[in-house]
């Protein structure tokens, strides 16, 4: 049997991705993959908050620079951390069905809430709440207004146990993550999209390859599925759009029904005091036309006023001693 080398990130969550592409490809294609694990930046610094080391770029720039150097064949990610511009020489040849997008509020084992009302009347007033994600942060602070967010990293099971052990009174996460690492019981509650806007990508698994390898790109298009490979493409579409990365306060959603997208997009104060929203609807056979014309409108009421203001932040923060 023919292999292929697949580049990972050596996560819980990325090799449950990399294993499932890999039988993916052995059942479809009938090739076998040798799965390279690759430690990247964001690896390495795994203490430091996302928005002080560059965001997530940095879980697979060195993934992309072995892709591109012929160490690997396809590389394997979590679409949400890919930048909305690939590298020159760079093309995503492939997704996989996506699973559940939304944000989930997971409690310290023991406790239980069903619905947002009943995790805010358990939470209180002044929760700590873990998170990394300045989107997700800028969407709480109308939830959870008297909240205090911390930065928390780790792979799964080791931010389960600083939760359980009393070090955050809940998390905010990605359910797909959770449901993946059949952690789907720790899920308190999921927010419904129109709460807590998706991060674009979130829930889908992207497969990278060389645009001048026809071989791998053939190859890994008899596993793609046609329905999340649209919604990634509009989603993309708005931050490619809007200029943003992965650590500017960027929600984008696109919900398939049949041949038609409808697309959300939302841009935010980094504080949350102010947001701006869009939605479009359009034809599954053009989502980046349809991203394209949800940034337009997003820009035409205010987002890039917000984004320049959460780009200078950034910066002076990264600046200072």
């Amino acid at each position: 049997m023919a292999t292929m080398r697949l580049g990972t990130r050596g996560s819980q969550l990325a090799l449950y991705q990399a294993r499932t592409t890999a039988s993916l490809l052995e059942q479809h294609a009938g090739i076998a993959c040798e799965i390279v694990v690759i430690k990247t930046s964001g690896d390495r610094l795994a203490e430091a908050p996302l928005a002080d080391i560059g965001g997530k770029r940095l879980f697979v720039k060195e993934i992309e620079d072995s892709l591109l150097a012929g160490g690997i064949d396809i590389a394997v990610h979590s679409s949400k951390d890919l930048p909305a511009t690939l590298p020159p020489g760079l093309v995503l040849g492939a997704v996989l069905p996506r699973e559940d997008p939304r944000d989930a509020v997971v409690l310290p084992a023991g406790r239980e809430a069903a619905g947002v009302d009943e995790v805010r009347a358990l939470l209180g007033p002044a929760p700590v709440i873990g998170t990394s994600s300045v989107r997700r942060i800028a969407q709480l602070k109308a939830l959870f207004p008297g909240a205090r967010f911390e930065p928390i990293r780790g792979n799964l099971d080791t931010r389960l146990r600083t939760l359980d052990s009393g070090g955050y009174d809940a998390l905010v996460l990605a359910a797909a993550g959770l449901r993946r690492l059949q952690h789907a019981h720790r899920i308190s509650t999921a927010l419904p999209e129109d709460v807590s806007v998706p991060a674009p990508g979130q829930g889908i698994i992207g497969i990278e390859v060389r645009e001048d390898d026809r071989r791998a790109r053939d190859l890994v298009a008899t596993i793609t599925d046609a329905t999340a490979g649209a919604a990634l493409e509009a989603e993309r579409a708005v931050v490619a759009r809007l200029g943003g990365g992965c650590q500017m306060p960027i929600g984008a959603y696109a919900a398939v029904t049949g041949d038609a997208i409808t697309l959300t997009g939302i841009v935010l104060a980094l504080d949350g005091s102010r947001a701006v929203r869009a939605r479009g609807s359009g034809s599954i056979r053009e989502p980046e036309a349809l991203g394209i014309e949800v940034a337009d409108s997003l820009l035409a009421r205010g987002a890039d006023t917000i984004l320049a203001e959460a780009r200078r932040a950034s910066t002076d923060t990264s600046e200072q001693p």
